[in-house]
Formats: C-alpha cells, structure tokens, sequence
C-alpha cells in the first residue's frame, strides 16, 4: 500500500507540509493542490490513489470538487473540515466521500485513515465460492462486483456495494451500525455511525422495486430479508 500517491488539497500550507511529512515517513508519495480546481486538474493529471480534501477552499469548494469527481469515478476521498457539525459530514458523505476528519487532526489520525480507506478500496480478489447471491428478485454478484433487480442494473458506488454485499451475505440477521462499519469501512469509524444510516438511504433508493427489503431493528442496526 505506501508508495501509492496521495493528493492532499488545502489552501493552508502548513497543513499541507504536516499531512505530507506524516504520509511521507509511512511510504506514501504525495503531491498537492491550493484549491479546487488545481485539485482536478491533478486528479486527471497525476491519477492519485487517494484525495484528502479540504472543504473549504478557494476558486471551488470541497463540496463541488467531491461531486465533480463522484460523476465519473470512485477515487478514494477523506474530506476534511474545520467544523465539527454533522452538518458538514453528513453532505460530505452524501456527496461519496468516503471518510471525514475534524481539524485539528491528529496526523498519526489521518494516516491511519488513508491506510484504512485504501485498504477497502482494494479489488476483492474473487474466490471460488464468490457465485451470486439472491434474495427475492435481488441478485448481487461479488466477484463481479454487480448487483440487479430482476436483471435490472443497479447503479452503486463502491462503499454502496460494499454495505449491500454485508448485508446479502447476512441475509436475516440484525447487524448492528457499529458491526457494518467494521465490515464495510474496516474500523469503527471513531464512533460515528451516523454514515451507515445515509448509505442505508441511498441503498433503499436505489433498491427499488425490488422484493429484497432494508430493515431498521430500532436501537440496534439493520437487516435484509425477503418482503
């Protein structure tokens, strides 16, 4: 995993020089960006395995570049913001960031993340017994990453599958926020489980007419079954 290049966007250098001798010392390579659309142009420019954005930015904002880069591609992004409102994390989250951090951060922190989000971004190399999986008329393919309603594509981001896949493969059983963060994003997320309930929305949005049915267990977490 280091030696992968990472992108670090913020329009205050001494965020960037930390972030980047933190990441440095870990492996990684990194190159950077002052605002928004620098950011992109890096991004097309430089194909990096990750971005860390900030949201608040000259020329266009994180919340703009996120939804730019979300149009056509699932780069990897950890979304940084000074405030700590769920506000912000929450729009972030909705827009496909992968993962937020609070400024002041600690660097070992973000570190930490970049390693965790790359780590789920990894191809899930198939295994013989990855064959399809059904529930009503849902069907969700993991070695090819692919889920359809009744032969019907569905559109999913990766973090998206990832949820659906937990849950197929659970299919009955109450797992609780804290265990799909765990399955999905591959740490506890620092106890903010609020991102499992917006994934959970855009699953259902996205689910559609089909028979294979999100439950919520109040207090505890989710669960699929056939309605």
């Amino acid at each position: 995993m280091p030696s992968e290049l990472i992108l670090l966007v913020d329009d205050e250098p001494n965020i960037i020089e930390l972030a980047s001798l933190y990441l440095k010392q870990d492996g990684f390579q990194v190159i950077s960006a002052g605002d928004g659309l620098e950011a992109l142009e890096r991004i097309a420019r430089d194909q990096p395995a990750l971005m860390v954005l900030d949201l608040m930015l000259p020329r266009l904002d994180g919340w703009e570049v996120c939804k730019r880069v979300r149009a056509g591609s699932d780069l990897p992004i950890l979304m940084l913001t000074a405030r700590d409102d769920d506000i912000d994390k929450i729009v972030g989250l909705e827009l496909g960031a992968d993962d937020y951090l609070t400024k002041p951060f600690n660097p070992r922190e973000l570190v930490a993340r970049v390693k965790a989000i790359l780590r789920r971004a990894e191809p899930r190399r198939a295994q013989p017994e990855d064959q399809p999986l059904r529930i009503g008329n849902l069907m969700v393919d993991p070695a090819r990453r692919e889920a359809a309603v009744e032969g019907r594509p569905v559109d999913l981001r990766a973090k998206e599958f990832d949820l659906l896949l937990a849950l197929v493969e659970n299919e009955g059983l109450v797992l609780s926020r804290e265990k799909l963060l765990d399955l999905v994003w591959g740490f506890d997320f620092y106890g903010q489980t609020r991102t499992v309930d917006v994934h959970i929305a855009h699953l259902r949005s996205k689910l559609t007419g089909s028979t294979a049915e999100i439950e919520t267990v109040w207090g505890i977490g989710y669960k699929i079954s056939a309605s």
